[in-house]
C-alpha cells in the first residue's frame, strides 16, 4: 500500500501536544475493568445478514476525546458501514492516553471481554509514544506483540498507523514511520498508513487543541477508513 505524502505544519504539533489532553503518567496501569475496556458504539440500526464483529482498539482518537457519547471514530465508522449494507457492530476499546505498552499490557484483557471471536481488530496506537519520544524499537516490539496475540487467536487486523514528526529528526522517523508497514508486511494485514492523513492541520477539522479531530474531521475519517475496512472483511470471508 501506498505511503501517505507527509501531513505539513501539523506534524510539529504532535511532538508539543499530541494527544496531550488526554496524557497520563508514564506508569503503565493495570488493566482497566471490563466495563471500560469494552463499550459498545452507538449506532444506527443493523442491517440484515451475518453480523461482522469488530475490535477497535486504540488511544484517544479511537475513545472519541472531546466529543459527545456516540461521536467517536468507531461510532462513525458503524454507521458508515451499516449504511453500505454491512452489518457491523464495532466495540471501541479506545483508552485516552495509551502507549503502545499500556495497550500491550490489556490487549488479551480486551479480546477475552468480547461476546465471541471478532472477525476483525482495528488496531491504532502510536500517538502517545511519539509524544514521549519512546524508543521506536520499544513501541515496535510491543505492536508486534499484540500482532502476535491476534496471530495465535487466528482475528485479521487493519493497522491504522501514526507518523512521527519531521522536527524529531530524519532517524527517529525513519525508525517509527517503518513499523506500520513492516507489520502489515509480516502479518499481512491491512494498513491504512497514517490514521489523521487529510485532518491534521485543517483548522476546520481539528478541536481547539489542533490535535484531535473535531466531529467532521472524524467523518471524514470514517469516510476514507470504512471502504478499506469493508475491504478487508470481504477479503476475510
Amino acid at each position: 500500500m501506498r505511503r501517505w505524502p507527509l501531513y505539513g505544519g501539523g506534524l510539529a504539533l504532535l511532538q508539543a501536544g499530541l494527544l496531550a489532553g488526554c496524557d497520563r503518567t508514564p506508569d503503565i496501569p493495570a488493566p482497566p475493568p471490563a466495563t471500560n475496556a469494552v463499550s459498545p458504539a452507538a449506532a444506527t440500526p443493523a442491517p440484515q445478514g451475518p453480523e461482522r464483529l469488530i475490535l477497535a482498539f486504540g488511544d484517544s482518537l479511537y475513545a472519541g476525546y472531546g466529543l459527545d457519547r456516540g461521536q467517536s471514530l468507531p461510532d462513525a465508522l458503524q454507521n458508515r458501514l451499516r449504511k453500505d449494507g454491512v452489518n457491523a457492530t464495532i466495540v471501541n476499546a479506545g483508552v485516552s492516553g495509551d502507549t503502545s505498552a499500556a495497550g500491550r499490557q490489556r490487549f488479551a484483557f480486551a479480546l477475552d471481554n468480547m461476546k465471541r471471536k471478532p472477525d476483525l481488530i482495528l488496531l491504532g496506537l502510536g500517538g502517545n509514544d511519539v509524544l514521549r519520544q519512546i524508543s521506536p524499537t520499544e513501541t515496535r516490539a510491543n505492536m508486534t506483540a499484540m500482532m502476535d496475540e491476534a496471530k495465535r487467536r487466528g482475528i485479521p487486523v487493519m493497522l491504522t498507523g501514526m507518523m512521527a514528526p519531521p522536527n524529531l529528526g530524519p532517524d527517529f522517523g525513519v525508525q517509527f514511520n517503518g513499523i506500520w508497514p513492516d507489520l502489515a508486511t509480516r502479518y499481512n494485514a491491512t494498513l491504512y498508513p497514517f490514521i489523521l492523513d487529510g485532518v491534521i492541520g485543517k483548522a476546520q477539522l481539528m478541536q481547539a487543541d489542533h490535535v484531535h479531530p473535531n466531529r467532521n474531521g472524524v467523518d471524514r475519517i470514517a469516510a476514507r477508513v470504512a471502504p478499506v475496512i469493508m475491504t478487508t472483511l470481504r477479503n476475510t470471508e
